[in-house]
């Protein structure tokens, strides 16, 4: 950093950019650290526990079975991509391909049989093969990334072959 800084002040205050900076940190939780800081969920949690939209502007049952959700428009991940439905439902897809894709155990999966059905670019409905309460609390963990990250990364599965059991 401070060759950085000579660098920036030699040249009259510009500074570009140069390499990467890896960050570790050994702590066993970081993976909720950086999933947290780095990638949306439909929903976040208030400090007094109540689940409030965060990449979903909205949701609504049509029949005990098929929750509409409404995308929040504008947001953007951090390489620039723009967060549509392309984007849930490729998140949607990789992670169902797992077998048990939450360390905190498989509460958090999604039915395997569930749908999803494209109505525009920032609305989706997703069809359950049966009735389940806990779609909304499923939703925090639920992570929506940009194409680069699963395309790049994909939690593992692209060093490790799978995105479970490595946690």
């Amino acid at each position: 950093m401070a060759q950085a800084t000579r660098q920036a002040s030699a040249e009259g205050g510009k500074h570009t950019p140069v390499g990467t900076i890896h960050v570790v940190d050994p702590n066993a939780l970081n993976w909720l650290f950086i999933t947290w800081n780095t990638m949306e969920e439909p929903v976040r949690t208030t400090p007094d526990g109540r689940l409030v939209g965060a990449a979903m502007e909205e949701s609504r049952w049509i029949n005990e079975t098929t929750l509409e959700v409404v995308l929040r428009r504008g947001i953007t991940f951090q390489d620039g991509e723009q967060f549509d439905v392309r984007s849930f439902k490729r998140a949607f897809y990789e992670v169902q391909r797992w077998r048990a894709p939450h360390p905190p155990g498989t509460s958090l999966n999604f039915h395997p049989d569930t749908r999803l059905e494209v109505i525009d670019d920032y609305t989706v409905r997703m069809i359950f093969p049966e009735p389940d309460g806990a779609i909304l609390g499923k939703f925090r963990g639920f992570h929506l990334a940009s194409t680069r990250f699963w395309d790049e990364i994909g939690f593992g599965y692209k060093k490790l072959g799978t995105g479970e059991g490595h946690w």
